[in-house]
């Protein structure tokens, strides 16, 4: 398995106007261990079947109470290297396998964004460029997929002031709109770690469902309970615990480079 640091990183920022259907190398996925259409009853695809059925019924009201947004699921961690990318990008790909449902994966971590870099994907407009530009409509900016019921919308570009634009009405407004956009729609945001950024409980507060991901004999009890205790008012708190090495892939990256 080829560690996520070990991968280039692709720096040309590609206008979107001309490059909204993306060819994500799902073979170079596979040989990474994560899931695709393709990859078979691998041990990874089997977790994640039984990681997103919760978060599915859930999502879906079908077990008998209603969540505001419940269709908004945000993966996070306490700290950078816990995975969450690994498995907010399989979590994604595990849903869009499903029948009559279709996902948007979000690239959240606006601090250090990543997601393109790991599906490799050159760096495009995306998340912050539609909250800083009142005629850059969601839609110039989602990326759809060789993965039919997948599309990505990325982070764009960095700006020094994300935590007040993710906490602005304008984020309140584009998270409605794709909250009620499309019914079939299941929403991914691969977020920054709890404990290094403030953009993350900004973020967490406004999802419906929260997946916090935890390395096993690395992050401490004090790391997880403070995160906790930032997304405390979150009814919808889901754990992964990433006790198998195929789990345990670093995304570690130096905020604030």
């Amino acid at each position: 398995m080829i560690p996520f640091d070990d991968i280039p990183r692709t720096e040309p920022f590609l206008p979107g106007a001309d490059g909204r259907c993306v060819d994500i190398n799902l073979a170079r996925l596979q040989q990474l261990g994560m899931v695709t259409h393709e990859g078979g009853r691998t041990g990874v695809a089997e977790d994640f079947r039984i990681i997103k059925r919760p978060l599915l019924r859930s999502a879906r009201g079908l077990d008998g109470t209603t969540i505001r947004h419940g269709n908004l699921i945000v993966v996070t961690s306490a700290l950078p290297g816990e995975g969450k990318t690994f498995c907010a990008i399989n979590l994604a790909m595990s849903m869009a396998m499903e029948r009559d449902t279709t996902v948007l994966l979000v690239d959240a971590d606006v601090a250090r964004p990543a997601l393109l870099t790991v599906l490799g994907l050159a760096a495009r407009p995306g998340l912050m460029d539609v909250l800083l530009d009142d005629e850059l409509d969601l839609s110039d900016v989602i990326l759809r997929t060789n993965v039919p019921a997948l599309s990505i919308l990325p982070a764009g570009r960095r700006n020094k002031h994300a935590t007040e634009l993710l906490a602005s009405r304008s984020m309140t407004g584009l998270l409605e709109d794709i909250a009620s956009r499309y019914a079939d729609r299941i929403v991914i945001f691969d977020s920054p770690p709890l404990l290094i950024t403030t953009e993350a409980s900004v973020l967490a507060a406004q999802m419906g469902q929260i997946v916090m991901v935890v390395e096993s004999e690395r992050t401490t009890h004090s790391a997880v309970r403070e995160a906790l205790r930032q997304i405390e008012a979150c009814r919808n708190i889901n754990l992964i615990y990433n006790k198998i090495q195929s789990f345990a892939v670093s995304d570690h990256y130096s905020y604030y480079d």
